[in-house]
């Protein structure tokens, strides 16, 4: 019995031996940190203002009417480069060129009915200077005169607008240019009106292109004429197309309750691929940095557990008491990373072997996306911007970190 008791004793003892040594082990041990990473990378850094827009012909004119009648000819057809006075449509004359012979009848016989009164008159001015006709009979005389040479200018004028009207028939390209709209056909009765129907629509120079962008009023401010645009197609979605803001706007346009203001970007369009009315998608640059360090932006806002702070042995005291204390002041914390302009200096934290230690940047360009750095970093430094429970969690999300979907960027060539 003795015995059996001096066993279970020493059983126990070795227990309570074991669980003091591994709660002290444990307690001891360093825990293991599995750093989510992104490289230092060299590349450039554009502030860009994205905007939809449709291509137009840098000058195009609507041909129209000045007259009323039935399209009689059509001399032109879709695509067809007509020169400046060429005819292009021809209406019915039939009605004009009666209405320009009844006002050439009419002047006639305004003339000859003034050469009447002025007979009349001379016959009445002798004998009113003989003082043989009296002076009521020679203001009669005058008064037919001066009616007569009345109704001969009045006629005159009707044969003017029946030959002008006569002319009108006769459809001309007011400039040089392609047919790129037609929108009748021969038997079409066109009516001249306040709004006169457009029957062709000729573009000058289809070698110059230009996209009108809406630009949303949150953005128009950073738009700027000269500055450069890039720019896809659906017809072409492998090609990317460069312009140059040549307008803005002031007129405001209101496209589902926003304010938008219309940015003219001039394209260069030697080969003709771009046709009017396609779609584009544009993106302007409003700032660019070229061959810079950078690093995505959420990295400034990365700073590791406390407890690792506290037990890193690379880092000098003064260094933790500094990131301690950071850590703390929360909320001067949050106030800092809402402020990102130029020349802000920050921290980010560099992995060296198993180990990060933060190094001061200044901040340069921001796209949203990335953020320019200069100061004591190279190109390859590999930046911690989140820490992991396993080392395949931490690599799967430092690759999927390196891009964000949200990047604007355009598409390449197909092989």
């Amino acid at each position: 019995m003795k015995k059996k008791t001096i066993i279970i004793t020493s059983i126990v003892s070795v227990s309570i031996i074991l669980v003091v040594f591994l709660i002290f082990h444990f307690k001891n041990k360093t825990p293991s940190y599995y750093w989510r990473t992104v490289p230092v990378e060299k590349g450039d850094v554009n502030v860009l203002v994205t905007a939809t827009g449709s291509m137009a012909a840098d000058t195009s004119v609507d041909v129209g009417v000045q007259v009323s009648g039935i399209i009689a000819k059509i001399k032109v057809d879709f695509n067809d480069i007509v020169k400046k006075g060429q005819i292009i449509a021809i209406l019915d004359t039939t009605l004009y060129y009666a209405a320009m012979l009844d006002a050439k009848a009419a002047t006639q016989r305004a003339q000859v009915a003034l050469d009447e009164a002025k007979r009349e008159f001379d016959r009445s001015k002798n004998l009113f200077d003989s003082k043989v006709a009296a002076q009521a009979d020679y203001d009669v005389a005058m008064t037919s005169l001066q009616t007569a040479q009345g109704n001969l200018i009045s006629a005159q004028a009707q044969l003017n607008r029946a030959t002008i009207n006569l002319k009108y028939c006769t459809i001309t390209a007011p400039i040089s240019g392609m047919i790129i709209a037609r929108n009748v056909q021969v038997g079409n009765m066109v009516i001249a009106s306040f709004s006169s129907p457009v029957l062709f629509t000729i573009a000058y120079d289809l070698t110059k292109m230009q996209v009108q962008a809406d630009v949303d009023e949150a953005d128009i401010g950073q738009v700027k004429t000269g500055q450069k645009a890039k720019f896809t197609v659906d017809a072409y979605p492998n090609d990317v197309f460069t312009g140059v803001v040549t307008q803005v706007r002031h007129q405001p346009i209101m496209v589902q309750n926003v304010v938008n203001y219309v940015v003219i970007i001039e394209v260069p369009n030697p080969d003709l691929k771009l046709m009017p009315g396609l779609t584009a998608n544009s993106n302007i640059f409003i700032q660019e940095r070229k061959n810079v360090f950078k690093i995505p932006t959420n990295a400034f806002t990365f700073i590791p557990p406390i407890e690792y702070i506290q037990g890193a042995k690379l880092l000098p005291d003064s260094i933790k008491n500094y990131w301690l204390k950071k850590i703390r002041q929360t909320n001067e914390l949050k106030k800092q990373q809402i402020v990102e302009t130029n020349g802000t200096v920050g921290y980010i934290w560099i992995k060296s072997g198993e180990d990060i230690f933060p190094v001061k940047v200044t901040k340069g360009l921001n796209d949203g996306t990335f953020t320019e750095v200069s100061g004591d970093v190279k190109e390859g430094y590999e930046v911690a911007i989140g820490v992991n429970h396993s080392a395949t969690a931490a690599d799967a999300q430092s690759s999927q970190s390196s891009k964000s979907p949200f990047m604007p960027s355009f598409p390449t060539k197909k092989k």
